[in-house]
């Protein structure tokens, strides 16, 4: 059902099923709510403000960061907006502050879609769709983009939901990635190499506590299943509490951000958990990027299970 208010976040499209609750916003598309009876899986916001720190967020058509937000795709230099300027960085893509229109809803599914339209920086129109959906399973995101260009576009893709178990401090977290290697960054969080994390403090391919350990890290050489499917959980080693984010074989990296640059209450309440198709700055390295042809589509699934 569609809740019209006047909210920062704009038009709020709830979904529901069996006891399982989503909202998506309008501004960003973004997954401002999810919950599971009375526990909240999401942290999220309220309708009124702003998306604190990306929480829930699409980045498209790159995730993270481009240093100077200046790149050279098939022979051709583009310049974006710096949306880091601290940083000297252009950050999270283009389509988190527009306003997504409805195109398909249920009571427990809602599609919304974007026109992001050819521009400075970035010259290529694509058609963005996302359907969210939510049932005894969990949420689904299904996402899909379409080049409408002329030429082949670069495409990267990920999204920032920030993930919290009731009651259990960031800290005594058991977390598990199945990642190999992280990226090393510098102090403007761009990557300057990889390493292996087997027997280092960033080695989370077994269940292990956070700890005091700050994170903003890329970890790429990802483990999918038999399915395609890889999956980050974090669990409350007291009980049997979990929150599990899985993604289809389109993702090659895992971002977690143990949330220690936010601020007041959000300071290391949740951990942000980030399934990505291509590392930081991958217009400029064309590591892993996607390139869309004239015309094509590309899609891809991940979610959230208990």
């Amino acid at each position: 059902m569609t809740s019209v208010v006047p909210a920062i976040s704009g038009t709020q499209w709830s979904i529901e099923s069996g006891g399982t609750r989503a909202v998506v916003v309008e501004v960003g598309g973004t997954l401002r709510h999810y919950s599971v009876g009375d526990v909240q899986v999401l942290d999220g916001f309220e309708a009124d403000e702003l998306s604190p720190a990306s929480a829930g967020q699409i980045l498209a058509p790159w995730p993270n960061r481009i240093r100077d937000g200046k790149y050279t795709f098939e022979e051709q230099s583009h310049q974006l907006p710096l949306t880091e300027p601290a940083r000297h960085n252009a950050i999270h893509g283009l389509a988190n502050w527009s306003r997504w229109t409805l195109a398909e809803q249920s009571a427990d599914a809602v599609t919304l879609e974007l026109e992001l339209p050819a521009q400075i920086g970035y010259p290529w129109w694509l058609t963005l769709r996302a359907r969210w959906s939510v049932s005894a399973d969990g949420l689904r995101c299904e996402q899909e983009v379409v080049n409408n260009s002329a030429s082949n576009a670069p495409w990267g893709y990920s999204v920032h939901p920030y993930l919290q178990l009731t009651g259990v401090a960031v800290d005594d977290i058991l977390l598990h990635v199945p990642g190999k290697t992280r990226i090393l960054a510098d102090n403007r969080l761009l990557p300057i190499g990889a390493v292996g994390v087997a027997g280092t403090e960033y080695d989370f391919t077994e269940p292990r506590k956070i700890g005091d350990l700050v994170l903003d890290t890329t970890f790429g050489d990802i483990e999918h299943d038999a399915a395609g499917i890889t999956e980050v959980t974090i669990a409350d080693p007291a009980s049997p509490a979990k929150v599990v984010v899985w993604a289809d074989e389109k993702f090659k990296y895992w971002q977690v951000f143990s949330g220690d640059t936010l601020h007041g209450e959000r300071f290391r309440r949740s951990v942000a958990i980030e399934p990505m198709t291509c590392p930081p700055d991958a217009f400029r390295t064309g590591r892993d990027l996607i390139v869309l042809a004239p015309g094509e589509s590309w899609t891809a699934a991940w979610g959230i299970r208990n």
